[in-house]
């Protein structure tokens, strides 16, 4: 009944700011634990776990250097954790940066104040885009266009060479001709121009990606991790054109579907139809799979 009754005390003592918090601090544990599941983190933090429960027994068994000398680590926890979980707390930052919620107040004061201007030299760069990945499709020959968004691009951009030119078919196949300074690397285009190219892009982190893929495709699968970016990559070797955004890989497309995928993806910023489902577009592409089926 003591307990019961001191229980029911601190019960009758909780404020609305108290719940307010409780469930602040519920969804900051569930949002972390989300993020770092199936990466490596999860071992980090496993190992963390366990140095806690070492620090509980040795204080409960009066083990004093150890308790001390665990004690003296937790005191730097702060700066431990920010230090071993950095990719995390980066990616979770990202994240919160390109959150839906208010990208669209945000879009008031940015591109609606563009004009048609801005949607024509979009428009017109999709186009190119979608012209120069068929030719190249048919003849091989290896791209990779990543197009900005929100996420600004500059430090990428550092890394190449920077253009700030009309896009066009043919300047495209300047770029990406095998024989040029700046095919290998990648071109970025900003507000339907083309602002730089020869960029390097980070690789993928994820770990299941398929191993079939080359470093071309890690690229751009690495770039849409970090940012909100569409990129557009064009196989060498089979010649097959596909999409990656937020990490998630969609591939052979034809010239129409990949002007319609753009289109929502940099002017109306869907990704899909109103009528089809938003997790269609993050599935595998039934063509690739029968693809692949039929080459295995």
């Amino acid at each position: 009944m003591e307990i019961f009754n001191s229980i029911l005390s601190i019960i009758k003592t909780i404020q609305l700011r108290d719940i307010v918090d409780i469930l602040a601090i519920a969804l900051l544990i569930f949002g972390l634990f989300k993020l770092i599941q199936e990466t490596r983190a999860v071992q980090l933090l496993k190992g963390v776990i366990m140095l806690l429960v070492v620090y509980f027994l040795s204080s409960l068994f009066g083990l004093v250097m150890l308790s001390s000398l665990l004690r003296t680590f937790f005191e730097a926890a702060v700066v431990v954790i920010a230090i071993i979980f950095q990719p995390e707390i980066r990616k979770a930052l990202e994240q919160m940066g390109r959150n839906n919620t208010y990208k669209k107040y945000i879009k008031i004061f940015t591109k609606h104040h563009k004009g048609d201007e801005w949607k024509k030299a979009v428009e017109k760069s999709i186009v190119d885009a979608a012209d120069t990945a068929v030719l190249f499709s048919r003849s091989k020959t290896g791209a990779l266009l990543v197009f900005e968004r929100e996420t600004m691009l500059s430090d990428i951009a550092a890394t190449g060479t920077i253009i700030d030119a009309e896009t066009s078919v043919a300047l495209f196949g300047n770029i990406f001709f095998n024989k040029a300074p700046l095919h290998d690397g990648a071109s970025i285009i900003r507000d339907g121009k083309l602002f730089a190219a020869g960029c390097i892009l980070p690789l993928t982190s994820n770990r299941n990606v398929d191993i079939n893929l080359g470093t071309r495709h890690r690229a751009g699968l690495g770039i849409s991790e970090q940012s909100d970016a569409v990129v557009l990559i064009v196989s060498e070797e089979t010649g097959v054109i596909s999409l990656a955004v937020n990490g998630i890989l969609l591939r052979e497309f034809t010239r129409e579907e990949l002007i319609k995928k753009l289109e929502q993806f940099l002017i109306y910023d869907r990704g899909y139809d109103d009528d089809e489902p938003p997790k269609k577009f993050f599935q595998k592409n039934p063509k690739s799979s029968k693809r692949e089926k039929a080459e295995k």
